[in-house]
């Protein structure tokens, strides 16, 4: 089986790499000046001349605030892209893994986390972005796709909550941490868990993928500074303080009850994966 990777210098696409080459499995992880998902010439030329088995979508515009101001970039890249990415692989009789957000919804359900029937409803034009690019990959490719909606995802990287995190607390007296805002710390290495064996076991559809369990902005940033041994007073605020570009769901926890039951799997919890991911070094 062959896999082509797409966005190579993100997180997630850094632990599907690392865990194939430990794995000596045949797969292409094109630089991303090499491989732009938004140009169907080069989707074509890529995807046709590799001919993959399956293709893992991790390329997306993830800037959230900023998509407000750039709503044709984050759709060129979260949507359109997505879709010419689904329309080759349907060519090649590929399989399509692809991530969608948490931030489909809108963080107003009351009675419990997430689950996949749930309807979404977007705040913001990056959330707009995600759910138009999982329905455009559902819509071109039907059950040749699996689409996994992640949250705050963490990983090996510059670009998550806790590099930020940690850099703050190394340059500010104190810290201002929204506790008003709710969803699941996610590890890449989760993910990839999931990912193939889902792949493995044939499964294809829309799931929520998540570390188990949820938390607040402030509970994470808690348990990550005592992780690391760092004493700094974390002031627990709304997140109306920051004044954001984008509005965002104040609780957007998802379940990942139904891929865990039909995996027959247990998924850690976030706690644990954050244990796990710096025992592994990471700082």
């Amino acid at each position: 089986m062959r896999y082509l990777i797409t966005g190579r210098n993100g997180q997630l696409a850094a632990a599907f790499i690392k865990r194939f080459g430990s794995r000596s499995r045949e797969f292409m992880a094109p630089e991303e000046s090499r491989f732009d998902i938004t140009d169907p010439a080069g989707v074509r030329e890529v995807v046709g001349s590799y001919r993959p088995g399956v293709i893992i979508n991790c390329a997306a515009y993830n800037l959230v605030d900023r998509a407000e101001s750039e709503r044709e970039r984050a759709f060129r890249v979260n949507a359109e892209g997505p879709r010419l990415l689904a329309e080759e692989a349907r060519k090649q009789g590929a399989i399509l893994v692809h991530f969608g957000s948490d931030y489909v919804f809108d963080g107003r359900k009351e009675n419990g986390l997430y689950q996949e029937e749930d309807a979404t409803n977007p705040l913001g034009e990056y959330g707009r972005s995600k759910l138009a690019g999982e329905q455009a990959v559902r819509d071109t490719l039907g059950d040749r796709s699996l689409v996994f909606r992640l949250s705050w995802v963490f990983g090996e990287g510059r670009q998550n909550f806790i590099v930020k995190l940690l850099e703050w607390s190394r340059t500010q007296e104190f810290l201002r941490i929204a506790c008003d805002e709710f969803s699941v710390p996610t590890w890449t290495e989760t993910v990839v868990d999931v990912v193939l064996e889902s792949l493995a076991q044939g499964v294809s559809g829309l799931y929520h993928l998540t570390n188990s369990g949820y938390c607040s902005r402030y509970e994470w940033a808690k348990v990550i500074l005592r992780q690391q041994g760092i004493a700094k007073f974390i002031r627990p605020v709304s997140t109306d303080v920051f004044r954001l570009p984008a509005a965002r769901p104040k609780f957007s926890a998802m379940s990942n009850g139904t891929i865990a039951g039909r995996l027959n799997t247990d998924i850690p919890a976030w706690e644990d994966a954050i244990v796990r991911f710096f025992e592994q070094g990471n700082t």
